[in-house]
């Protein structure tokens, strides 16, 4: 009897566990799930409102009869990840789906650049539209190695809009700079990138 008292007070001291307030903590999981889907619905909105303020940028040119006979500079397989207004690299373009990141083929002749997007709205730059094309790091809060875009310069409707790239084999990306910049006239090449011009 001795060595059961012991445990038998020990037994008796244990408390038993809280009961979890249930009500409270789906209250807690419920009002999570609000608070991101009010943010969701604001960026929503948000994007609405800048795509409204660009409304008077003209629809993207389609691709013109006959250009897949043209003789090919370059191709180039890889991503596209945004449009700015030309050296300012966060004020994104959303009008017609130029926000929209995308895996893209770029095809280029003498006539333009041909970008074709999977899943997204595919556009023409005619090469009288060109301006000028270079190596860039940053562009629409997208921060990537020095050089890690090829940024591409055109004009549409009035707007100079910065077109931001990513080849699957980065080491394409200077043959582009070149090629583009030749067709679009270009004789001077800039350095700077869009994010130190911002600053």
């Amino acid at each position: 009897m001795t060595t059961l008292t012991p445990l038998y007070h020990l037994a008796a001291e244990q408390k038993s566990a809280e009961v979890t307030d249930w009500a409270a903590r789906i209250a807690w999981v419920v009002g999570l799930f609000v608070f991101i889907a009010l943010v969701y619905w604001l960026m929503r909105q948000g994007w609405k409102w800048r795509a409204s303020l660009q409304s008077d940028l003209p629809e993207l040119p389609a691709t013109p009869e006959g250009f897949a006979d043209d003789e090919t500079l370059l191709t180039l397989q890889g991503r596209y990840h945004a449009s700015t207004t030309a050296g300012h690299w966060l004020d994104r373009i959303v009008a017609h789906g130029l926000g929209t990141r995308s895996r893209t083929e770029l095809t280029l002749t003498a006539r333009g650049l041909d970008v074709v997007r999977p899943g997204a709205a595919d556009f023409f730059i005619p090469a009288a539209s060109l301006r000028e094309a270079r190596l860039d790091k940053a562009l629409a809060g997208k921060v990537l190695p020095e050089g890690g875009l090829l940024i591409i310069t055109w004009e549409h409707g009035g707007t100079m809009i910065d077109s931001g790239f990513r080849s699957d084999r980065a080491a394409e990306h200077q043959a582009w700079v070149d090629a583009v910049n030749q067709l679009a006239g270009t004789t001077e090449l800039t350095s700077t990138t869009t994010e130190g011009t911002a600053r």
